[in-house]
């Protein structure tokens, strides 16, 4: 049976419109943005059989140009439209991130991190620098490595904290294996980075450890 002929509560659509689209299945979000099915299959049908293919939401928007449009029902359009869409969500959180902008609150700060970070397929160590009263002075990757370690060095960010004026600074990095977690090395460069900035009194707020589908906090964790 066609999307259009099923009861009004049941339409992915008219569910985003009435209920928001938080309240919407992957595969109802899914296949409102593959907006057609195919000989047999909605829309729906479609976007659960390829949920069962790739395993889950995430995998899906991850794949490669290649394996993407040899899926059944997508193709270089969908492709081409998927990645704008993808793009246009970065920037969106991005925004945050500009110079003069106050995080108001922690869960903010992790949603602009870990739009930036989540997807770099090697380790990424970067910096949020802040002012006094927690205004972006900028955001800046500082380090990158091979695909679980970078090597990062106290003096560079200590001079480049001194460059941008900065009072606080909030570190994250990315596991690229997917599992946040820190790691003795992780705690160990935070205890030398927190050491080198207090002798230029700049605070650290917290170190994210960005996986992929969690996000490590060491402020919540007590290991500041």
């Amino acid at each position: 049976m066609a999307i259009t002929h099923w009861p009004l509560a049941e339409r992915p659509r008219e569910k985003l419109l009435e209920r928001g689209a938080d309240a919407l299945s992957d595969a109802e979000l899914l296949a409102i943005f593959l907006r057609t099915g195919v000989k047999g299959k909605t829309a729906l049908d479609l976007s659960r059989e390829l949920l069962g293919e790739y395993g889950d939401l995430r995998v899906l928007l991850k794949a490669s140009q290649e394996r993407f449009c040899q899926s059944h029902g997508l193709g270089q359009a969908k492709y081409v439209q998927l990645q704008a869409v993808m793009e246009m969500s970065k920037r969106v959180l991005a925004t945050g991130l500009n110079r003069g902008e106050s995080l108001t609150s922690p869960s903010q700060s992790r949603e602009l991190i870990a739009s930036e970070l989540r997807d770099e397929v090697r380790e990424v160590f970067a910096c949020l620098f802040l002012d006094n009263q927690h205004r972006v002075i900028a955001f800046e990757r500082m380090f990158w490595g091979t695909v679980n370690a970078a090597s990062v060095y106290p003096r560079e960010v200590v001079r480049r904290a001194l460059e941008l004026s900065a009072s606080a600074v909030i570190f994250a990095h990315n596991h690229p294996s997917g599992v946040a977690e820190p790691s003795e090395a992780d705690r160990q460069i935070t205890q030398q980075l927190i050491q080198a900035l207090s002798l230029i009194e700049v605070r650290v707020l917290d170190h994210f450890v960005v996986g992929d589908l969690e996000l490590v906090s060491f402020a919540e964790r007590g290991l500041l």
